[in-house]
């Protein structure tokens, strides 16, 4: 039997299994994702109505035997930017569909009971959907241990939060990770798929691949070799993720990109309480470590944060939430950030979304700053609603227009992450350019020497990169460049993929993106920073900067100009 994918409509309530199209053969992850929503999906729909796909993909190369390759991109129109939306999560879903030969499933419709709440089993070859109203509401770590009395031991799950049942524009899609637990600490944040999700009436995702083994490539003697070079090279080598994320907060804070107080500033007087250099010196005391969230992972990049009486908090407690939920609102440990982003996972938030949101209601006034108590109970309330809860909940644009607040730092409705486009432009030009709206896992550039004649390539070539990373089921901190994966990709399907052709590939990913946005109604005059992005400086006394790039270098990084060369494809890896 052959590649296959589900197909679910949630009006008629059916999971029907087709062969997967020869078509689309060498798309995966984000890649397929974009080419169904732009051969599939009416760009203008409403995001929360049923016209709305909601996808989920696994990359290319999960399920195999490639280090860390296990990832999911969750795509649909976003309910947050108006524009198409990938989001990436790690977690063992990915490599359990791919295992069972499912490339991908592909959700449309919408029930006539909104209250109602559905789940799709992919349990071995059954494929089906039941209701499952004893999950309404659940949050997220209560959902998988409810499921796991009645689902194997060998059973994944993709879920919302009740911030996803609610449609809040901000809610996540959770996947499970490898460990015993299942922890639901996964997520495909950014974009607000979770309320795509649940405008589907659709609770979880469950995939059994049982005793299934690993997918070989069409070369299986070429694709073992790759396989055991690669994570002989990485293990060998310097392992520059091997703590993760967290330590970034140091660099970030020396480079002016570690926003304070809605941005107003570029460093935290906090900064030493917050890096993850803390976190790591906890483990100690208290336990907890690095672990992999999904089979097959060598890096290893994800923390277990436990409390000072040694139980498990949170999982994954990274740079981008240790900045938003943090040094963005003044809190000043990570300890405290832990609980919050166990909240947010819990409810089903996108850390970074909401992290912004309370940094514009406390900016505005609304809220004490650093008020971590205020912020737990305004997260938490989220699961049940209030106007003030609500207004998080839908993000920061939402937040920005409620409270009538002049500083809101979105692009294309989207909250600004973590690294900076002011000392960062080259990011910056990322934000406004990227089809997702400002989201650093587009391209980050952490290249603040870069002169206005690069930014427009230094944005382009880390846009290529990470859209082929998203296709292919590789996680970016195994950091492979274009050379890697056109070499896997060649194994895998048993013929010599080029370089022309791999790039032509991943220029088509970007190009889908870009047009469905077209057709779901932006312009260029929508590809700019916030004013506060242009007028509010950030940096050392004598050097502070603002975002200032030109417009014609901004447009330019529409333009296809990477070389499918040797030399450009092994420098072009992720930043």
């Amino acid at each position: 039997m052959g590649d296959q994918l589900i197909r679910v409509d949630m009006t008629n309530l059916t999971a029907t299994v087709e062969d997967f199209p020869d078509k689309w053969k060498m798309l995966g992850g984000r890649s397929l994702s974009a080419r169904i929503l732009v051969e599939e999906c009416e760009p203008t729909c409403d995001p929360l109505g049923p016209e709305n796909l909601l996808v989920l993909a696994p990359g290319v190369l999960s399920g195999t035997a490639a280090p860390t390759s296990g990832r999911m991109s969750v795509g649909g129109k976003s309910p947050l930017t108006g524009g198409i939306k990938e989001a990436n999560a790690g977690g063992n879903p990915a490599q359990d569909m791919m295992k069972l030969g499912f490339r991908v499933i592909i959700v449309s419709g919408q029930p006539a009971d909104r209250e109602a709440r559905y789940a799709l089993d992919v349990l071995g070859d059954d494929v089906s959907i039941k209701e499952v109203p004893d999950c309404k509401g659940m949050w997220n770590y209560a959902l998988i241990e409810h499921l796991a009395k009645s689902y194997t031991a060998n059973a994944s799950f993709v879920s919302i939060g009740p911030a996803g049942e609610r449609m809040m524009r901000g809610a996540s899609v959770c996947c499970t990770d490898q460990d015993d637990e299942r922890r639901p600490a996964r997520h495909a944040a950014r974009g607000g798929l979770g309320a795509v999700m649940g405008a589907k009436g659709l609770k979880y995702v469950a995939v059994d691949a049982g005793k299934t083994g690993v997918r070989h490539g069409a070369d299986k003697k070429a694709f073992m070799a790759l396989c055991k070079g690669m994570s002989k090279t990485y293990l060998g080598g310097p392992q520059p993720m091997q703590y993760g994320t967290s330590p970034s907060v140091d660099m970030a804070q020396m480079l002016h990109t570690f926003p304070y107080k809605n941005r107003v500033e570029g460093q935290s007087p906090d900064a030493a309480t917050l890096t993850g250099t803390g976190i790591i010196e906890s483990f100690e005391e208290r336990g907890g470590g690095m672990h992999n969230c999904m089979t097959g992972c060598i890096v290893s990049c994800s923390n277990v944060v436990h409390d000072v009486d040694g139980n498990y908090k949170t999982s994954a407690l990274e740079f981008e939430t240790l900045t938003l939920l943090g040094a963005n609102c003044a809190v000043d440990t990570w300890d405290k950030v832990a609980s919050l982003d166990r909240l947010c996972d819990e409810v089903g938030l996108d850390t970074i979304e909401t992290g912004a949101a309370i940094g514009i209601l406390m900016d505005s006034g609304g809220m004490e700053w650093g008020d971590n108590e205020a912020m737990e109970k305004l997260i938490a309330e989220v699961a049940s609603g209030s106007d003030r809860a609500d207004m998080i909940g839908h993000g920061a644009d939402a937040t920005g227009k409620a409270t009538g607040h002049h500083r809101i730092p979105t692009v294309h409705g989207q909250a600004i992450p973590a690294w900076d486009p002011r000392p960062l432009k080259a990011t910056g030009v990322t934000y406004v350019t990227s089809a997702m709206g400002a989201d650093h896992t587009a391209g980050l550039v952490v290249n603040p020497g870069a002169t206005p004649d690069q930014l427009a390539r230094l944005s382009q070539e880390q846009q290529h990169i990470n859209a082929s990373i998203d296709a292919s089921g590789f996680c970016m901190f195994l950091m492979p460049n274009m050379e890697q994966i056109r070499e896997f990709y060649s194994a895998f399907f048993g013929e010599e993929i080029t370089r022309e052709r791999f790039l032509d590939l991943t220029w088509q990913c970007l190009a889908d993106e870009w047009e469905f946005n077209k057709r779901a109604g932006w312009t260029k005059a929508d590809d700019k920073m916030p004013q506060c992005m242009q007028e509010d400086a950030v940096g050392p006394e004598g050097a502070k900067v603002v975002f200032d790039v030109d417009d014609d270098v901004i447009q330019a990084t529409y333009e296809r100009m990477i070389e499918p060369t040797e030399e450009v494809f092994a420098k072009m890896g992720a930043a």
